[in-house]
């Protein structure tokens, strides 16, 4: 069982507590491509068996989240699991539809993004939330983000939330983005609600629920419509047919001479068997993920 699946992450667990649920169930390895937070839901790319090899090719997709901003209220990991660090009331100007759309606007395009302190980012050898924990002072370097479409999805003036639809580019950390907004909103705000609901080309409406793999690990037929194999994966990719001795050698490690362009190619066989993946780079052919 080898390739992708896309699990709809719920909310309250961890996505390390979804790769173990799904190893555990499958009885195969299995790995992920990028985390999201526990309080997060969403389509959450699941790699199993020789999948894990292709990790590589699967980290810099571009997302598209709709999350929930609630005004008033800054805590202190920009999301509803910190504590409240300041309060602010919010007034009817902070919800006018004309102003939330006008400040979402001004947000699409690239710009340079602080991720928050209770963050995954290494410095200095440390995680960010390493320091936020033991209360060290630590300086964050601004990274380059980009957003490509930004809309408003729903204010709710009682309540005092904002929701939005986001496309971003790999990298961009919404709680930011929410602190960010609340600010040019001329308020104060945090991460109420996150949902994935894409990534690359992973769709939550293809996705399933841990429960439903468990419900179903004795139907094959329908783990085999559900898992996105390495050769669907990478359809759009050139292939190559290569002789039995040419495979062998190519398993071995040896590196062919081909006059193609240097890319990634689906590697055949004769009989037309998807073999695995193998890259070409200065005219040379080199072994990357092989199946059998």
């Amino acid at each position: 069982m080898d390739g992708i699946i896309v699990i709809n992450k719920p909310k309250n667990c961890t996505s390390h507590d979804i790769v173990y649920k799904t190893k555990k169930i499958l009885q195969e390895k299995v790995g992920h491509t990028g985390t999201l937070d526990p309080n997060a839901t969403g389509v959450l790319p699941l790699l199993i068996g020789k999948g894990t090899q292709i990790s590589k090719y699967l980290i810099n997709h571009d997302k598209i989240y709709q999350a929930q901003i609630q005004l008033g209220e800054k805590r202190t990991t920009g999301d509803i699991e910190g504590e409240i660090i300041e309060q602010k009331e919010v007034n009817e100007s902070n919800l006018k539809k004309e102003n939330i759309e006008s400040v979402l606007k001004n947000f699409k395009g690239k710009q340079k993004q602080i991720p928050p302190i209770y963050s995954a980012i290494k410095v200095n050898g440390k995680k960010l939330y390493e320091y936020a924990r033991k209360g060290e002072n630590i300086e964050i370097e601004p990274r380059e983000i980009e957003i490509y479409n930004i809309k408003l999805l729903n204010i709710d003036k009682i309540n005092k939330t904002i929701d939005f639809e986001v496309e971003c580019s790999k990298g961009t950390y919404i709680r930011s983005l929410c602190e960010d907004i609340a600010e040019k909103l001329g308020s104060i705000g945090y991460m109420k609600e996150l949902k994935r609901i894409k990534v690359g080309e992973f769709d939550l409406k293809d996705s399933m629920t841990i429960e439903e793999i468990e419900k179903n690990i004795n139907n094959k037929e329908f783990l085999k419509n559900k898992i996105i194999s390495i050769e669907q994966y990478f359809k759009n990719n050139p292939s190559l047919e290569l002789q039995e001795n040419k495979i062998k050698l190519l398993l071995n490690g040896v590196q062919l001479e081909y006059n193609l362009e240097d890319n990634l190619y689906k590697i055949y066989n004769t009989q037309k068997e998807f073999i695995g993946l193998a890259t070409i780079k200065n005219k040379l052919l080199k072994r990357d993920v092989i199946l059998n």
